[in-house]
């Protein structure tokens, strides 16, 4: 009985598990930690409207927009200083608040700056797959993140 009730949780948890590669961790693929986030429904729909009801209602259009705007630029700021270095190459456009790069000197490398820069525990920035080459996710886009955290992820960026 208690074979049969793992493998339907292991059933259940395979039909609505979504796990594309910036979600990925050692802990949750080891067993260490479990991963709530396939216990349930992915990725339902209204309740995420309703998030985005009350955060209009909250802070109201103009300040959304700006709020978008800043985001938008301190991204573009982060695009330009990767564009002036030859260490990092630019992995995919990033037209809006998320910035995709890798170090020049291949997947290795870039895998250990993300470790490094994760392990300072000032900022978070995630891993990702493009064209087969390993990649360093930033997003740009948390209430309280101003222009100078940037810079301060574009310094731990290079200091490694």
């Amino acid at each position: 009985m208690q074979r049969h009730i793992e493998g339907t949780c292991q059933a259940l948890l395979g039909a609505l598990s979504i796990l594309p590669e910036f979600l990925r961790s050692e802990a949750a693929e080891s067993g260490r930690a479990i991963d709530y986030r396939d216990w349930q429904i992915p990725l339902g729909r209204r309740f995420r409207a309703l998030k985005l009801w009350f955060t209009l209602r909250l802070d109201g259009v103009a300040e959304i927009q700006e709020h978008l705007r800043t985001d938008v630029a301190d991204a573009q700021w982060l695009v330009e200083q990767i564009a002036g270095d030859p260490r990092f190459v630019l992995s995919a456009p990033a037209p809006l608040n998320l910035v995709c790069l890798r170090l020049a000197a291949g997947d290795a490398a870039t895998d250990a700056l993300i470790e490094a820069v994760n392990a300072t525990g000032r900022v978070n920035v995630t891993r990702t797959v493009l064209d087969a080459r390993s990649v360093l996710r930033v997003s740009v886009g948390a209430r309280a993140t101003e222009r100078h955290h940037v810079e301060h992820l574009w310094q731990l960026l290079q200091s490694p």
